[in-house]
């Protein structure tokens, strides 16, 4: 019974076979122009150096960029159409108003505003209209659509007006996919709307990607389902990805943590993560990343959907450094998977921190000669920049003086002094391969954010059925039911609504079925 982790970086496509909790490989394979090169090359030589049959592998787990390059690119992204369940209220600002002319340009910039939506409490605001629904429904038809995102003010405390939405359009636009913000967002209208549309004009890339991966991994000769890693250090089945690729942004830098707290028995610390491109620091509680607590930011976009709190910097193995006798500079540019033709120890012309880090003797590849031309004196103000950038980014990562570890990380973590600041570092076993690591101890999650109101129930009440929800979320997604356990829960009263409403975070975590 073997798993295997991949994790698809911009530089490296990390893979480890793991029989339990034991490492029995791990490989580094340069990431390819098509991705599915780098993830075959890993996938073999990982089984090939674990010493196992292919038959053995009872699961694959993967961890990708793709939707969140798709996004950051401008590249892949279907039109949509976004129909929002608001009038006669919430009309003021419409759909996309706040996103990047080329942003809105690339999904069409295509919305409809309709009848519907309610309340806080769930009250009614206007019934839907099915003859205006109608109406929408040939207007997306005429303009070739066929995907489409709903989004109804307050949906993630009632989902009917966006669920009697999407039958209607579905009667009428029957090839359409849908997607509806009450499964993605969470309260805030304009963010979770646009979470939503984000999702859905990125489902036709998450079915050509799903599919590939698919193939990549038939090429191998590995026969057992596959997961993609999402952003909370869980796993979707084939099809849950399929329908929500926007879980999976940002979910690198949380394989890494994740890995990274399996590898070192730590639950609680700050986790850097310095890949060829760049550094990913975010701080480690219970084991799992900590989340963002406000809006976050994806290509120019503003979403509220659940994303680890993850703050990088343009520091990598890669990274390209101001050559002796120029202003000194280190990055944000890096030659990235051209490491091995680009960098001096490796016969290029292009001095990187890799070059940096082997001339001070911190690690030990290359052609050390050809170094000759960089003097002590440039690589120890280099070190001392690198070594400050990173002190910056871990306390801005820190929320308390307590001295907890610095698990350093990734490939390019030779750059890591043996001490940030106060804080002590660690680097644990397998550091190089944390990432996909972290992928092959994925579980599957179900999480719930919405208000209650507490007038026709008691406050265990609510809490009983936001786990239930939750649960049943995680069960949908490829959990085993009787292995799932509470991870986090919060309910905040709000003494500003009427009606004895409290908001209700809570998430579920289980084992992966099958």
């Amino acid at each position: 019974m073997f798993r295997i982790g991949v994790d698809v970086g911009g530089t490296n496509t990390d893979a480890v076979v793991m029989q339990g909790d034991r490492i029995l490989s791990g490989v580094k394979s340069p990431t390819t122009e098509d991705v599915m090169g780098g993830v075959v090359d890993a996938v073999e030589r990982a089984i090939a150096d674990a010493g196992i049959e292919k038959s053995g592998v009872t699961a694959v787990m993967i961890g990708t960029t793709h939707f969140t390059n798709a996004v950051v690119e401008r590249r892949h992204i279907a039109r949509t159409a976004a129909v929002r369940l608001c009038l006669p209220a919430a009309q003021c600002l419409p759909p996309m108003v706040d996103w990047p002319d080329d942003m809105r340009e690339a999904v069409g910039g295509h919305f409809w505003m309709a009848k519907g939506g309610n309340e806080f409490d769930g009250r009614t605001i206007s019934e839907l209209d099915m003859a205006e629904l109608d109406t929408i429904a040939a207007e997306i038809g005429e303009a070739g659509i066929d995907t489409i995102a709903i989004t109804s003010v307050f949906s993630p405390v009632s989902d009917e007006m966006e669920r009697a939405a999407m039958a209607r359009l579905a009667e009428r636009l029957p090839d359409a996919s849908f997607t509806l913000s009450s499964e993605i967002g969470r309260l805030g209208i304009l963010e979770r709307e646009n979470a939503a549309i984000m999702n859905a004009s990125l489902r036709a890339l998450s079915e050509r990607t799903v599919d590939a991966f698919g193939r990549a991994l038939e090429k191998v000769g590995v026969t057992c389902p596959y997961f993609i890693t999402q952003n909370d250090g869980t796993l979707m089945n084939r099809s849950f990805v399929q329908s929500y690729p926007v879980l999976t942004f940002a979910s690198g830098p949380t394989n890494s943590m994740r890995g990274a707290a399996f590898l070192s028995g730590k639950t609680e610390a700050i986790v850097v993560d310095v890949g060829g491109t760049t550094t990913d620091v975010g701080a480690l509680v219970k084991g799992f990343p900590r989340p963002a607590s406000t809006t976050v930011d994806v290509g120019g976009v503003r979403t509220n959907f659940r994303m680890p709190d993850v703050f990088a910097i343009g520091l990598g193995g890669g990274t390209i450094v101001s050559a002796e006798g120029e202003p000194l500079s280190v990055g944000p540019k890096s030659v990235g998977y051209r490491l091995t033709q680009e960098a001096l120890i490796f016969g290029g012309k292009t001095l990187t921190t890799s070059d940096i880090a082997v001339g001070l003797g911190l690690a030990d590849f290359g052609d050390t000669s050809a170094l000759s031309g960089v003097s002590p004196d440039h690589m120890m103000a280099v070190k001392a920049h690198t070594d400050t950038m990173l002190l910056n980014a871990v306390e801005r990562m820190r929320v308390s003086p307590d001295p907890i570890p610095v698990l350093a990380v990734g490939g390019g973590s030779i750059l890591v002094p043996e001490q940030v600041g106060d804080l002590p570092v660690i680097r644990p076993e397998h550091f190089s391969v944390a990432n996909a690591v972290g992928a092959a101890i994925g579980q599957i999650s179900g999480e719930v954010d919405r208000i209650f109101s507490l007038e026709s129930k008691s406050r265990e009440e609510a809490l009983k059925d936001a786990r239930k929800e939750a649960t049943d979320k995680a069960i949908a997604a490829g959990a085993k039911p009787d292995s799932i356990e509470l991870l986090d829960q919060e309910d905040v009263p709000l003494a500003y609504l009427p009606g004895n409403a409290t908001r209700i975070r809570l998430k579920v975590v289980g084992d992966m079925n099958g």
